[in-house]
């Protein structure tokens, strides 16, 4: 399949949310759709990336396969500056999933933020998936969810160093957008 990975524009946004909706099933489709929502309007999540995947097909009715968004996040108490990225939401359509476009859409993101000079980038998110594509556990390397990760979810909080000499020289509290500032959007 012919797949195109490209930065949304804000008339996406209702395709977006139907996407997320449909990959995340109820309730929690309608949630994590209205958190992007939030996310997209809200100032301290700026800068941010946001990308679809597409594709040209004519057999597939919606042409979003894939949705992922990077928001801003910075780390309290840090010993140097750092620039610092979480991704949520990762969202592919039911219909092409287990077909590489969750890792494109990882890939293609964290490449454009090396470029923007992103250090590193989190993300609470299923432990099986996202060591994959290169993300670790973020609590034993001493950097702090906004909220406590549960112990027996510890490993669902990551971290990608995207340059090197970050991972293991710095320690600190992760501050993200405002509309990620509630206990229910940090469970796992």
């Amino acid at each position: 399949m012919q797949i195109q990975i490209r930065q949304t524009d804000n008339a996406e946004t209702p395709a977006i949310c139907d996407l997320i909706k449909a990959a995340f099933g109820d309730p929690q489709g309608f949630e994590v759709a209205q958190l992007t929502v939030d996310l997209l309007a809200d100032a301290s999540a700026q800068p941010l990336l946001s990308l679809v995947a597409t594709t040209q097909r004519t057999d597939i009715g919606d042409p979003l396969l894939g949705y992922i968004l990077f928001t801003h996040a910075r780390i309290e108490r840090a010993s140097r500056n750092v620039s610092a990225a979480l991704l949520a939401p990762l969202a592919v359509h039911p219909d092409v999933q287990s077909q590489g476009i969750g890792g494109r859409l990882i890939a293609d993101g964290l490449a454009r933020l090396t470029a923007a000079g992103v250090d590193l980038v989190f993300v609470l998110g299923h432990p099986d998936y996202y060591p994959r594509y290169g993300f670790v556990p973020a609590g034993s390397l001493g950097f702090d969810a906004p909220y406590p990760i549960p112990p027996e979810h510890a490993n669902a909080w990551m971290v990608q160093a995207l340059r090197p000499g970050f991972l293991g020289h710095m320690r600190g509290q992760i501050a993200c957008a405002h509309a990620l500032d509630e206990l229910r959007h940090w469970r796992e």
